[in-house]
């Protein structure tokens, strides 16, 4: 049996219509209504044009050292996918070793916990993946 799920965002703007406020709510989200998030990379695939389209938003408020730590997470969590995807552990880990140095590159990884405790989770999937 078939069903449908929806991904709802809202995105406030200033007078320069730069975002103020990121609002996302989902029908199979664990937490009920919407919910707030300074910055968000949406990659939709276009396998007619095989091109890929996104939509990357950030809030006016958001600090660089937050936007550090999201990219290094994300990268982290795109090695996950890959992997799960294509089963394709090698390239996923040269994808996790380039998060690495890119938490290196700026001052995350050995400094914050938050940073740390992400590799290390995605080290560890990766570990019982293969």
């Amino acid at each position: 049996m078939s069903r449908n799920a929806e991904i709802n965002l809202r995105v406030d703007l200033d007078d320069e219509n730069l975002p103020t406020r990121i609002l996302w709510d989902a029908t199979e989200a664990q937490t009920e209504g919407p919910k707030a998030c300074q910055s968000m990379l949406l990659s939709l695939w276009d396998s007619e044009n095989k091109t890929t389209v996104g939509i990357d938003l950030w809030t006016t408020d958001t600090t660089i050292d937050d936007m550090n730590l999201h990219f290094y997470q994300v990268i982290h969590k795109l090695a996950d996918t890959y992997q799960r995807a294509t089963s394709n552990a090698e390239v996923a880990e040269r994808i996790h070793a380039f998060g690495t140095e890119f938490g290196d590159a700026v001052g995350l990884v050995g400094n914050d916990p938050a940073a740390e405790t992400e590799q290390d989770n995605a080290a560890a999937e990766s570990a019982r993946m293969t």
